[in-house]
């Protein structure tokens, strides 16, 4: 049993003395499992990437460039697309809509619904996205052809993030792995954002108008499944899948990225709070049931597709990686995501720390943020998404931005390797005391005496 009796627990700090804390035990179990089905996608991503790069570097090369465009589907409905194009258009909707249902579930039932513990990440997230843009724009000023690609740099890739943690056997305390997930799921939210508002050119007015139609549909039986289907989610599932095709392929159609459309399905199902003891509201929800269901087939499968047809670029030898180096677009990409990444999370993060006189969580120090912060700069696949839509194609920019994301994303792995397998023994002690139960009730108890 533990020293302290439980009905005098140690004396808790006041409310909104400490930043970035764990937070509750439940949540602590979900971004684990989270980032457990993360790190196996991450492994995929890469290999899928590097198989790419050496196919489109290889003499078949025009295999796979071949490939990569070949077209399938129907033209009447402006679905003849190329694999490359439904793997951005098709493939990574599945991506957004996981990024619309966790960004959903954080802040309906996740403890970022209390504004004291949500503030921080987001306005980190946002630091992290404006400051790298800012960098891009800098460095391209003078040319407003490449000027367009000011929003590769903004975004953190997850499933990259996590797999080099896994890889450099990084054991960060629960603090810092929801601070790194929020991080990514926000950016990402953001990069969608912005890809609906400035890379959206010529809108069809008349199937956006006819996609609210079945995304209302959509909605009203998500929200009311457990009236409709009861307990079967299998009923659910091929009602509202259906739907969801409909609303991507109206989308798609209206000329906004049909990615879009993900991020407004996820956003339309519920999230139900888990209740103690039983009744109506326990058990799993659909949201529960759908990111069970698809986030295997967003790690396994659509995210490590589109990184195959996207990171294929014909470097051309050294002298073709020098001219890519050379681009403006590849150096406004690298510095943003090395170096504009780190400070505007780090310095957004110890701003707000001094601003409201508080103090990071005892389970860490600032230098595991800035390791944190240098793991947000591995950019992948949503910059390499944004450098198509901002430069078309397989254009000599576009290629040369996914030259500056890949050396980018290598550099700020490195770096943040090096940083956070110095601190590997403290994030050791720290998972050990998170770990510890001496009442036996099942909940560790650096997650009872907390604030």
């Amino acid at each position: 049993m533990s020293s302290t009796p439980p009905s005098t627990p140690p004396p808790a700090a006041p409310r909104g003395s400490t930043i970035l804390s764990r937070g509750s035990y439940a949540e602590a179990l979900r971004i684990g499992e989270i980032l457990r089905k993360e790190t196996v996608g991450g492994a995929l991503l890469v290999i899928a990437a590097v198989i790419a790069l050496v196919w489109a570097n290889s003499p078949a090369s025009d295999s796979y460039f071949a490939l990569r465009d070949f077209k399938v589907g129907y033209e009447p409905w402006h679905l003849e697309l190329s694999l490359g194009a439904w793997a951005a258009d098709g493939l990574l909707a599945i991506f957004f809509f996981l990024v619309g249902l966790e960004l959903k579930r954080e802040f309906v039932a996740g403890d970022l619904r209390q504004i004291s513990k949500s503030i921080v990440p987001v306005a980190a997230a946002a630091g992290g996205v404006v400051v790298p843009a800012a960098i891009y724009a800098v460095v391209n000023l003078t040319s407003p052809e490449t000027l367009r690609g000011w929003a590769i740099p903004t975004a953190t890739d997850i499933a990259f993030a996590v797999a080099v943690l896994a890889i450099i056997g990084s054991h960060l305390p629960s603090a810092l792995r929801i601070f790194l997930l929020t991080l990514a799921v926000v950016d990402d939210l953001i990069a969608i954002s912005i890809i609906a508002f400035f890379y959206t050119t010529d809108i069809q007015v008349t199937p956006l108008l006819l996609a609210l139609v079945p995304l209302a549909l959509y909605t009203f039986l998500a929200q009311k499944y457990r009236h409709f289907f009861g307990r079967k989610a299998a009923a659910a599932w091929f009602i509202l899948l259906p739907l969801g095709v409909v609303v991507w392929a109206l989308v798609h159609a209206s000329g906004i990225h049909a990615t879009v459309a993900g991020v407004l399905l996820g956003f339309a199902v519920p999230v139900i709070r888990s209740r103690a003891g039983g009744g109506p509201g326990s058990g799993p929800g659909l949201a529960e049931i759908f990111e069970h269901r698809f986030r295997p087939i967003s790690a396994g499968i659509a995210v490590p597709i589109f990184a195959f047809f996207s990171a294929g670029v014909a470097v051309g030898g050294w002298e073709g990686l020098r001219s890519a180096l050379a681009d403006p677009v590849a150096l406004g990409i690298i510095v943003g995501l090395v170096l504009g990444k780190p400070i505007g999370i780090l310095g957004t993060t110890w701003v707000l720390t001094k601003a409201t006189r508080a103090s990071l969580d005892s389970s860490f120090k600032w230098i595991d943020v800035f390791g944190v912060a240098l793991l947000a700069g591995i950019g992948f696949t949503v910059s390499l998404l944004v450098a198509e839509l901002s430069f078309g194609h397989g254009s000599l920019h576009d290629d040369h931005a996914k030259v500056g994301i890949l050396t980018a994303s290598l550099l700020a792995a490195l770096l943040a390797t090096v940083v956070l397998r110095t601190r590997n023994r403290q994030y050791r002690a720290a998972e050990e005391l998170e770990k510890v139960d001496a009442d036996r009730d099942g909940i560790p108890d650096v997650y009872q005496n907390r604030p």
